[in-house]
């Protein structure tokens, strides 16, 4: 299994098959990665950011505490976190 960073790094020239693949390694990867997802989230672009937000809504609610914290702390991701939240909330219902 790879790291966070190693999948990261892949994503940069990833086509959409191995897009898919890394999203599906980095959910299978578990509860345990959220927090530096929730990090990641806040400084990666482009094709790795909605990798990053994809996968942080499939891991689900165990997301939504990190998300709300990195809300409070840093008020410009406020309302992505938000935008995730209600999106995880919308799949929980």
């Amino acid at each position: 299994m790879q790291s966070l960073n190693e999948i990261l790094s892949e994503l940069e020239n990833a086509d959409n098959n191995t897009k898919n693949k890394l999203e599906n390694e980095l959910v299978s990867i578990g509860d345990s990665v959220v927090p530096q997802l929730v990090d990641q989230l806040q400084v990666v672009r482009g094709v790795k950011r909605g990798v990053v937000a994809m996968t942080l809504i499939r891991l689900g609610d165990v997301s939504v505490k990190y998300l709300k914290q990195a809300a409070q702390d840093n008020k410009d991701f406020e309302w992505v976190a938000q935008y995730l939240i209600r999106e995880i909330k919308g799949l929980a219902a």
